[in-house]
């Protein structure tokens, strides 16, 4: 349900109620008991209820956390090519030299 911001026009007291979006708005204030109360425009609300929310919680396997946590247990260095000795290039023969 929605979370609702109120400001009453007369004694200027502001406050918020949770409504369905079938309940009519608040009219009257319950501080001063005036019929001034105005609904105000706000950034939407959201309430979660539950135990708790997860980074892990809906993971499929290959997800981006995946990767990263076994990417961050891993902490050993990535192995390296192995090296190849350099090589002189052979003087080649060119058509003077013959």
């Amino acid at each position: 349900m929605p979370l609702y911001e109120y400001r009453c026009k007369s004694c200027k007291h502001r406050f918020e109620k949770i409504q369905k979006f079938s309940d009519d708005p608040i009219r009257v204030c319950p501080q001063c008991g005036e019929e001034a109360v105005e609904q105000m425009v706000s950034a939407p609300a959201i309430q979660f209820k539950g135990s708790g929310w997860y980074v892990t919680d809906y993971a499929r396997k290959g997800s981006a956390y995946d990767s990263s946590a076994k990417g961050a247990k891993d902490s050993s260095p990535a192995p390296t090519a192995p090296s190849v000795p350099a090589t002189t290039p052979s003087p080649s023969v060119t058509a003077e030299s013959k």
